[in-house]
Protein backbone atom coordinates (compact mmCIF):
# COMPACT_ATOMS: atom_id res chain seq x y z
CA UNK A 1 0.00 0.00 0.00
CA UNK A 2 2.77 2.40 0.88
CA UNK A 3 4.64 1.63 -2.34
CA UNK A 4 1.58 2.29 -4.47
CA UNK A 5 0.82 5.49 -2.52
CA UNK A 6 4.34 6.75 -3.19
CA UNK A 7 3.57 6.68 -6.89
CA UNK A 8 1.07 9.49 -6.32
CA UNK A 9 3.30 11.72 -4.20
CA UNK A 10 5.14 14.65 -5.73
CA UNK A 11 8.91 14.30 -5.59
CA UNK A 12 10.61 16.81 -3.32
CA UNK A 13 12.63 19.44 -5.16
CA UNK A 14 15.47 21.01 -3.16
CA UNK A 15 17.08 24.24 -4.39
CA UNK A 16 19.65 26.38 -2.64
CA UNK A 17 20.41 29.89 -3.89
CA UNK A 18 23.24 32.29 -3.16
CA UNK A 19 25.62 34.84 -4.60
CA UNK A 20 29.16 34.48 -5.86
CA UNK A 21 30.68 35.83 -2.64
CA UNK A 22 29.20 32.84 -0.86
CA UNK A 23 29.74 30.22 -3.60
CA UNK A 24 33.23 31.21 -4.71
CA UNK A 25 34.57 32.47 -1.38
CA UNK A 26 33.30 32.28 2.18
CA UNK A 27 30.89 29.38 1.56
CA UNK A 28 32.91 27.41 -0.95
CA UNK A 29 33.87 24.72 1.57
CA UNK A 30 30.23 24.05 2.35
CA UNK A 31 29.24 24.16 -1.31
CA UNK A 32 31.99 21.72 -2.19
CA UNK A 33 30.81 19.39 0.59
CA UNK A 34 27.26 19.41 -0.79
CA UNK A 35 28.43 18.82 -4.37
CA UNK A 36 30.48 15.82 -3.20
CA UNK A 37 27.52 14.29 -1.35
CA UNK A 38 25.78 12.81 -4.38
CA UNK A 39 22.42 13.88 -2.96
CA UNK A 40 19.62 15.18 -5.19
CA UNK A 41 20.25 18.85 -4.42
CA UNK A 42 20.18 21.79 -6.83
CA UNK A 43 22.21 24.97 -6.36
CA UNK A 44 21.67 28.30 -8.17
CA UNK A 45 24.50 30.84 -8.00
CA UNK A 46 23.66 34.42 -8.97
CA UNK A 47 27.09 35.57 -10.12
CA UNK A 48 27.44 39.35 -9.87
CA UNK A 49 31.24 39.03 -9.83
CA UNK A 50 31.49 41.08 -6.63
CA UNK A 51 30.24 41.10 -3.02
CA UNK A 52 27.13 43.11 -3.93
CA UNK A 53 25.23 42.91 -0.64
CA UNK A 54 28.12 44.22 1.47
CA UNK A 55 29.17 47.20 -0.61
CA UNK A 56 30.97 45.83 -3.63
CA UNK A 57 34.12 44.14 -2.37
CA UNK A 58 36.34 42.07 -4.63
CA UNK A 59 35.66 38.33 -4.62
CA UNK A 60 37.25 35.31 -6.28
CA UNK A 61 34.56 35.71 -8.92
CA UNK A 62 35.70 39.24 -9.78
CA UNK A 63 37.30 39.30 -13.25
CA UNK A 64 40.82 40.46 -13.91
CA UNK A 65 41.02 44.22 -14.49
CA UNK A 66 37.77 45.05 -12.70
CA UNK A 67 37.84 47.64 -9.92
CA UNK A 68 36.11 47.00 -6.61
CA UNK A 69 36.69 47.60 -2.92
CA UNK A 70 40.06 46.02 -2.03
CA UNK A 71 40.93 46.09 -5.76
CA UNK A 72 40.92 49.81 -6.60
CA UNK A 73 43.92 49.28 -8.89
CA UNK A 74 42.09 46.54 -10.75
CA UNK A 75 42.02 42.90 -9.76
CA UNK A 76 45.39 41.46 -10.85
CA UNK A 77 44.34 37.79 -11.03
CA UNK A 78 41.81 35.96 -13.21
CA UNK A 79 38.31 34.96 -12.20
CA UNK A 80 37.94 31.60 -10.48
CA UNK A 81 36.39 29.01 -12.82
CA UNK A 82 33.84 27.43 -10.49
CA UNK A 83 32.10 25.60 -13.34
CA UNK A 84 35.29 23.80 -14.33
CA UNK A 85 35.97 22.86 -10.71
CA UNK A 86 32.50 21.33 -10.36
CA UNK A 87 32.86 19.43 -13.65
CA UNK A 88 35.87 17.57 -12.29
CA UNK A 89 33.58 15.57 -10.01
CA UNK A 90 32.17 13.87 -13.09
CA UNK A 91 28.81 13.12 -11.47
CA UNK A 92 27.57 16.71 -10.97
CA UNK A 93 25.31 18.50 -13.46
CA UNK A 94 26.86 21.90 -14.23
CA UNK A 95 25.62 24.81 -16.33
CA UNK A 96 26.58 28.41 -17.02
CA UNK A 97 23.67 30.54 -18.22
CA UNK A 98 22.90 34.14 -19.12
CA UNK A 99 19.18 34.62 -19.57
CA UNK A 100 19.58 37.90 -21.45
CA UNK A 101 21.88 36.27 -23.98
CA UNK A 102 20.08 32.96 -24.51
CA UNK A 103 16.78 32.41 -22.63
CA UNK A 104 16.18 29.04 -24.29
CA UNK A 105 19.51 27.68 -23.08
CA UNK A 106 18.71 28.98 -19.60
CA UNK A 107 15.35 27.20 -19.48
CA UNK A 108 16.90 23.99 -20.82
CA UNK A 109 19.59 24.09 -18.15
CA UNK A 110 17.02 24.47 -15.37
CA UNK A 111 14.94 21.60 -16.76
CA UNK A 112 17.99 19.34 -16.96
CA UNK A 113 19.21 20.31 -13.50
CA UNK A 114 15.78 19.66 -11.99
CA UNK A 115 15.50 16.24 -13.63
CA UNK A 116 19.06 15.17 -12.79
CA UNK A 117 18.96 12.61 -9.93
CA UNK A 118 22.10 13.92 -8.21
CA UNK A 119 23.80 17.21 -7.40
CA UNK A 120 23.44 20.05 -9.86
CA UNK A 121 24.71 23.62 -9.97
CA UNK A 122 23.73 26.47 -12.28
CA UNK A 123 25.88 29.61 -12.47
CA UNK A 124 23.80 32.53 -13.73
CA UNK A 125 25.46 35.71 -14.98
CA UNK A 126 23.81 38.51 -13.00
CA UNK A 127 24.76 42.13 -13.79
CA UNK A 128 24.30 44.54 -10.88
CA UNK A 129 24.67 48.23 -10.09
CA UNK A 130 28.28 47.63 -9.01
CA UNK A 131 29.10 47.11 -12.69
CA UNK A 132 28.25 50.73 -13.38
CA UNK A 133 25.68 50.11 -16.09
CA UNK A 134 22.14 51.19 -16.86
CA UNK A 135 20.25 48.28 -15.29
CA UNK A 136 17.53 48.76 -17.86
CA UNK A 137 20.07 47.63 -20.45
CA UNK A 138 21.45 44.64 -18.56
CA UNK A 139 20.20 42.22 -21.22
CA UNK A 140 22.50 43.99 -23.66
CA UNK A 141 25.40 43.62 -21.22
CA UNK A 142 24.70 39.92 -20.80
CA UNK A 143 24.86 39.47 -24.55
CA UNK A 144 28.18 41.31 -24.71
CA UNK A 145 29.59 39.16 -21.90
CA UNK A 146 28.73 36.04 -23.88
CA UNK A 147 29.77 37.41 -27.28
CA UNK A 148 33.18 38.40 -25.91
CA UNK A 149 33.76 34.94 -24.47
CA UNK A 150 33.91 36.31 -20.93
CA UNK A 151 30.88 34.19 -19.99
CA UNK A 152 30.71 31.06 -22.15
CA UNK A 153 27.42 29.19 -22.04
CA UNK A 154 27.96 25.54 -21.14
CA UNK A 155 26.07 22.49 -19.93
CA UNK A 156 27.72 19.41 -18.43
CA UNK A 157 25.30 16.50 -18.09
CA UNK A 158 26.83 13.19 -16.83
CA UNK A 159 23.79 11.27 -18.12
CA UNK A 160 25.02 11.74 -21.69
CA UNK A 161 27.79 9.23 -21.01
CA UNK A 162 25.18 6.45 -20.92
CA UNK A 163 24.59 7.11 -24.64
CA UNK A 164 28.35 7.43 -25.27
CA UNK A 165 27.96 11.15 -25.80
CA UNK A 166 30.21 13.93 -24.57
CA UNK A 167 28.76 15.27 -21.28
CA UNK A 168 30.24 18.70 -22.07
CA UNK A 169 28.19 20.96 -24.37
CA UNK A 170 29.37 24.42 -25.39
CA UNK A 171 26.22 26.40 -26.21
CA UNK A 172 27.74 29.77 -27.13
CA UNK A 173 29.54 30.56 -30.35
CA UNK A 174 33.16 31.55 -30.74
CA UNK A 175 33.77 35.08 -29.39
CA UNK A 176 32.98 37.75 -31.97
CA UNK A 177 33.80 40.92 -30.03
CA UNK A 178 36.95 41.79 -28.10
CA UNK A 179 37.22 42.03 -24.34
CA UNK A 180 37.97 45.72 -24.79
CA UNK A 181 34.57 46.29 -26.39
CA UNK A 182 32.85 44.43 -23.57
CA UNK A 183 34.86 45.74 -20.61
CA UNK A 184 34.89 49.43 -21.39
CA UNK A 185 31.13 49.54 -21.64
CA UNK A 186 31.11 49.23 -17.82
CA UNK A 187 32.33 51.71 -15.22
CA UNK A 188 34.02 49.01 -13.14
CA UNK A 189 36.60 48.72 -15.94
CA UNK A 190 36.57 52.30 -17.28
CA UNK A 191 37.50 53.69 -13.85
CA UNK A 192 40.93 52.08 -14.04
CA UNK A 193 41.41 53.20 -17.64
CA UNK A 194 40.95 56.82 -16.52
CA UNK A 195 43.03 56.66 -13.33
CA UNK A 196 45.81 54.26 -14.39
CA UNK A 197 45.74 53.87 -18.19
CA UNK A 198 48.98 51.89 -18.45
CA UNK A 199 47.91 49.37 -15.83
CA UNK A 200 44.47 49.17 -17.40
CA UNK A 201 46.01 48.34 -20.76
CA UNK A 202 48.18 45.64 -19.19
CA UNK A 203 45.25 44.03 -17.40
CA UNK A 204 43.08 44.28 -20.51
CA UNK A 205 45.69 42.31 -22.44
CA UNK A 206 45.82 39.66 -19.71
CA UNK A 207 42.00 39.53 -19.52
CA UNK A 208 41.89 38.82 -23.25
CA UNK A 209 44.43 36.04 -22.72
CA UNK A 210 42.19 34.62 -19.97
CA UNK A 211 39.24 34.48 -22.35
CA UNK A 212 41.27 32.95 -25.18
CA UNK A 213 42.65 30.23 -22.91
CA UNK A 214 39.33 29.37 -21.28
CA UNK A 215 37.48 29.33 -24.59
CA UNK A 216 40.01 26.97 -26.19
CA UNK A 217 39.93 24.63 -23.19
CA UNK A 218 36.12 24.55 -23.21
CA UNK A 219 36.03 24.03 -26.99
CA UNK A 220 38.48 21.13 -26.85
CA UNK A 221 36.53 19.48 -24.03
CA UNK A 222 33.29 19.84 -26.00
CA UNK A 223 34.90 18.24 -29.08
CA UNK A 224 36.10 15.08 -27.32
CA UNK A 225 34.81 11.83 -28.83
CA UNK A 226 33.03 9.55 -26.37
CA UNK A 227 31.71 7.04 -28.95
CA UNK A 228 34.06 4.36 -27.58
CA UNK A 229 33.19 5.06 -23.96
CA UNK A 230 33.23 1.78 -21.99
Amino acid sequence: MLESLADYLVDKSVWGMGGDGWAYDIGFGGLDHVMASGRNVNILVLDTEVYSNTGGQCSKSTPRGSTAKFAVAGKPLPKKDLAMIMMTYGNVYVAKVAMGANPNQTVKAFQEAESYPGCSIILAYSPCIAHGIDMGLQIHEQKKAVESGHWPLVRFDPRRLEAKQNPMQLDSKEPKISMEEYMYGEIRYRTLKKSMPERAAELLHLAQDDVNLRWNVYRQLAELDFSAWK
